[in-house]
């Protein structure tokens, strides 16, 4: 029997690991939104929902591009996220309604190739994954850009329940964590009598419990571990602790350099230069 010589075997598993080590369509595009290259992760994202048809992820990711375009267009996480102490900025935007539309189709066809994984197989863990994202990322439009937050509230707390049965079944899936760690985090920098408020109504607004959360998926995540690093790093300037958020941002900047507000805010937090008498 004829056998391969030896080098031809070690050069083709080198082109196999070569390509295992090759970021995918879906990895590329989360890279280019954190750089702010929307067009171009939208046609990642696309691309890749070509290639996984079955697969909600394509569609939901492809959202995520549209939220956090209209989120750079509307300089929501400056204004909501550096400036406003409340997390809850009452200025009116004016959303685009072409993006809006293209966000919610995405949406719906997320939700659509979810459900009909989930229906299949109930403890499909990527589907979840892709439900919760869904959850969040409408959440997010609602509360921060449309200011509905009563209606933004009940979807936060929907994704974070199914998060938490994520977590429960796989504690590995790390990207789940955030959805946990939102809801804590920002619901804790509420005044007293509405947390209250908020717990009767199965809100979770436990600041620790954000923020253990938060660190998980900003350390071990996967597509929103760059999003849970800057949480991180506004939850260290509200804690007064610049420093820590300076080392966070400069590592954003460093990753994603063409990303406006990572260099912004750190440009800010800067030592100033002793005025010279």
């Amino acid at each position: 029997m004829w056998r391969p010589p030896l080098f031809l075997l070690a050069a083709l598993l080198a082109q196999l690991c070569l390509k295992a080590d090759e970021p995918s369509l879906l990895d590329q595009g989360y890279r280019q939104m954190y750089n702010l290259q929307f067009d171009a992760a939208h046609r990642s994202f696309q691309e890749w929902a070509k290639s996984h048809p079955t697969e909600p992820m394509g569609p939901v990711s492809d959202a995520a591009a549209y939220l956090f375009a209209e989120f750079d267009r509307l300089h929501i996480l400056e204004s909501e996220f550096f400036v406003d102490d409340s997390f809850r900025s009452h200025q009116k935007l004016a959303p685009d309604a072409a993006v809006r539309e293209r966000f919610e189709q995405a949406l719906n066809k997320g939700q659509q190739l979810a459900d009909r994984k989930l229906a299949q197989f109930p403890q499909d863990h990527e589907a979840m994954f892709a439900n919760v994202m869904r959850m969040g990322l409408h959440a997010d439009y609602r509360a921060l850009i449309e200011k509905k937050y009563a209606a933004a509230l009940d979807e936060m707390k929907a994704g974070r329940l199914l998060a938490q049965q994520l977590v429960t079944a796989d504690p590995a899936f790390y990207d789940a964590y955030l959805a946990i760690g939102v809801e804590n985090y920002l619901l804790s920098q509420k005044i007293a009598p509405l947390r209250w408020f908020l717990r009767i109504s199965g809100a979770q607004t436990d600041k620790d419990e954000g923020l253990r959360n938060l660190r998980l998926t900003a350390e071990k995540g996967h597509y929103l571990l760059p999003y849970a690093r800057l949480l991180l790093a506004v939850a260290a300037l509200r804690d007064g602790d610049s420093e820590r958020a300076a080392a966070t941002l400069r590592d954003l900047v460093l990753e994603f350099p063409n990303n406006r507000l990572y260099a912004q805010e750190l440009l800010k937090l800067a030592p100033r230069p002793k005025k010279t008498s």
